[in-house]
């Protein structure tokens, strides 16, 4: 496994509960800071034991790459207590997590 992916899954691993991060501050904290995408698709390939649905975009918006989609990410940050709008966004500012690393 590769040390940006060991990286990323004790990072995403870390985001307290009703807390987000975006994919991009994920990737720049883990040490490479173009590699959202890359983020992503960990996320989207990762263990389902990690807390994905506290990772977002930069925009506030919702990844469809989860079970049942849009609807999935929403009813998983709903139950955290996290208000999400009926167009699947967040407010990242208000919520945005900054570990001390």
């Amino acid at each position: 496994m590769s040390e940006f992916r060991d990286r990323v899954y004790e990072l995403v691993g870390r985001i307290p509960e009703g807390r987000l991060m975006t994919y991009g501050q994920v990737a720049a904290l883990c040490g490479s800071p173009r590699a959202a995408l890359i983020v992503g698709q960990i996320a989207h390939f990762g263990p389902e034991n990690l807390p994905w649905q506290r990772v977002v975009m930069k925009s506030g918006g919702l990844a469809s790459g989860f079970p049942d989609g849009l609807v999935g990410h929403k009813n998983a940050l709903v139950a955290e207590g996290v208000f999400v709008t009926d167009d699947f966004m967040v407010d990242v500012e208000k919520l945005m997590w900054w570990p001390l690393m």
